[in-house]
């Protein structure tokens, strides 16, 4: 009898074993993804950097790698054609790839910067005034940079004629050097990357002007995290976690410029960090800072705007169709409203 009630015992003891281990949930998963960024390490990109150094991206399942990029419409096309899972974008880039190839075209899943970088910068004494005044000029910018891929669209709301204008293409390095010495009228780019690029050669804020494209009608958004529909489609978890794990960075960042700062300084120890911590500022105040934020929340678009910059787009490009917002960007990876940012300082 106590053999039986041993041996009964011993197969309830194995049973009670194995559904308990069945029952355990499998240890989770890594996944992957490889992010490209606007430009080289920068100020303004420490929060990415801080959810990384915070373990946020560990956090969500995520493993991140975080490369330096080529120019913000660069961007696009590398995330479109699968080189990256991620990228930190020009929105407009992603509005032309929709409206011309619908099935390789991304989607954007948080906009960071909702106003409009892009510009022209000339040197303070230059007869430049206002977009008509680049006729007759040669203006020189890098090939994927935002503001030479929207400058149809400029000619075009301030009625000038783009054909007049000589566009001449540069390497991104040579930009601010090549306006400063003379070997060019004016030259694209956003406004703060300019502005700190010439600080760094020595060149002072009252030595250049900038003709905003802002103040002719493009009220326009720019970067946003950018992911690839296979993504969307196969592992939307994963795109959720990154887009939480950026806004954590984010607000982080906004509490402690000097960390944010000194986590682009571990990537780069080269940057000057003073410079870097002036250019962070004035991104926020200046390309981040659109006054939607204090209702919709950093990361969020308004509906109606978004559809706006895509008639622009279409219009001024002759692009072959007008995308749909919800091909351009989507909401259903953001974290609460309430977990949004509504006030950069």
């Amino acid at each position: 009898m106590n053999c039986l009630l041993r041996s009964t015992l011993l197969a309830l003891t194995a049973a009670f074993t194995f559904s308990a281990l069945s029952a355990a949930p499998a240890a989770a998963q890594t996944t992957r993804l490889k992010l490209v960024l606007n430009w080289k390490y920068q100020g303004p990109q420490g929060m990415f950097f801080v959810a990384d150094d915070k373990g946020y991206f560990k956090q969500e399942g995520l493993e991140v790698t975080l490369d330096q990029g080529n120019g913000s419409g660069a961007a696009v096309p590398l995330v479109a054609n699968g080189t990256y899972d991620v990228g930190f974008g020009d929105i407009n880039a992603l509005i032309e790839l929709a409206a011309r190839r619908p099935e390789d075209a991304p989607i954007a899943v948080y906009v960071m910067f909702n106003q409009p970088p892009f510009t022209v910068a000339v040197k303070s004494g230059s007869p430049i005034r206002t977009p008509k005044d680049f006729e007759g000029k040669t203006l020189g910018g890098a090939a994927n940079d935002g503001a030479l891929k929207l400058f149809p669209a400029l000619c075009k709301l301030a009625k000038f004629d783009c054909a007049k204008v000589n566009i001449t293409n540069m390497q991104p390095n040579l930009r601010e050097q090549m306006l400063m010495n003379g070997q060019v009228d004016g030259v694209f780019g956003y406004v703060n990357t300019i502005r700190f690029s010439a600080k760094l050669m020595g060149v002072e804020d009252s030595q250049i002007r900038f003709i905003n494209y802002g103040g002719y009608g493009m009220d326009l958004y720019s970067n946003a995290i950018i992911v690839s529909k296979k993504l969307v489609k196969e592992n939307p978890k994963a795109v959720a976690g990154l887009v939480r794990a950026i806004n954590r960075g984010l607000i982080d960042s906004l509490k402690d410029i000097d960390a944010s700062i000194a986590a682009v300084a571990r990537r780069e120890a080269l940057i000057r960090i003073p410079v870097e911590k002036e250019r962070f500022i004035q991104t926020l105040k200046d390309e981040m800072n659109h006054p939607e934020i204090a209702k919709i929340g950093l990361g969020n678009v308004d509906p109606e705007r978004l559809k706006k910059s895509i008639d622009i787009l279409v219009d001024a490009n002759s692009l072959p169709r007008t995308p749909a917002v919800s091909e351009i960007f989507t909401p259903a990876f953001l974290p609460d409203v309430a977990d949004l940012p509504k006030k950069l300082f």
